[in-house]
């Protein structure tokens, strides 16, 4: 006697169901776009999906800014000017506050008043802190300032949060040791553009590790902005160290 259709199916065993449903949902991960932000040009970026690691920390949401830079509000992103050495800069050079926030497509970050993304550099030191970023670089990469190492916190640990005097005087805030910066590439608030330039600068996370859950191809950094003559220090694309 033929067997009924429901006797020839066999059972699937609960660890072959496991299995078949991480196999679904990697798939799904597998067929999703690149994980550079939509304003970018997705060429340019790798792959979303990175394996995690011990030292990434981050969970996906909704950017804590929104809204467009004021055209008349101070760079958020340059460096001290040249003649503010020594141990304290201008007001509106200083960084007065460190956030921990969420950004779409890269979760956890740590941004300054203005809303801009802050990073740090593989070249730097975290014990002892020291930062190796001066010159040209200090223009691509503005370092965090800061006058008495006292930022208003949210979401960053104040046990984390120190200070580094830089070659010229100044004092930069850490964060578990390492240096602040933000980036001359990053145009608006929640932009990370700096993202594995030459391999060597990451998102930091609001526990001062590398944020890794988007990490684009490696990219060479912006050119130096235009010095006060009006003329830049580099041409754009050039091969810069840093």
């Amino acid at each position: 006697m033929a067997r009924g259709i429901d006797q020839l199916e066999e059972p699937v065993a609960p660890e072959k169901r496991k299995l078949m449903v991480v196999g679904a949902a990697l798939a799904a991960l597998v067929a999703l776009p690149g994980c550079a932000p939509a304003s970018y040009d997705a060429a340019d970026y790798g792959n979303a999906a990175e394996p995690a690691a011990a030292d990434v920390a981050a969970t996906p949401g909704a950017s804590a800014t929104d809204g467009a830079v004021d055209p008349n509000a101070a760079d958020p992103t340059a460096e001290p000017a040249p003649g503010d050495t020594g141990s304290d800069v201008a007001d509106d050079r200083v960084t007065k506050s460190l956030t921990g926030a969420s950004v779409p497509k890269m979760g956890k970050v740590v941004e300054n008043p203005k809303g801009f993304v802050l990073y740090r550099f593989d070249d730097d030191g975290d014990d002892p802190s020291k930062s190796n970023c001066n010159g040209d670089c200090a223009k691509i990469w503005p370092p965090a300032v800061t006058n008495d190492g006292k930022p208003t916190l949210k979401g960053v640990d104040a046990k984390l949060v120190g200070t580094v005097t830089r070659a010229d005087g100044t004092k930069q805030l850490t964060l578990k040791g390492w240096p602040l910066y933000t980036y001359a590439g990053d145009k608006k608030p929640g932009e990370w553009k700096g993202q594995n330039v030459n391999g060597k600068w990451f998102v930091i996370t609001p526990t001062g590790t590398k944020n890794l859950t988007c990490l684009p191809k490696i990219s060479k950094p912006v050119a130096p902005p235009a010095d006060a003559s009006g003329s830049d220090a580099g041409d754009s694309g050039s091969d810069y160290s840093y």
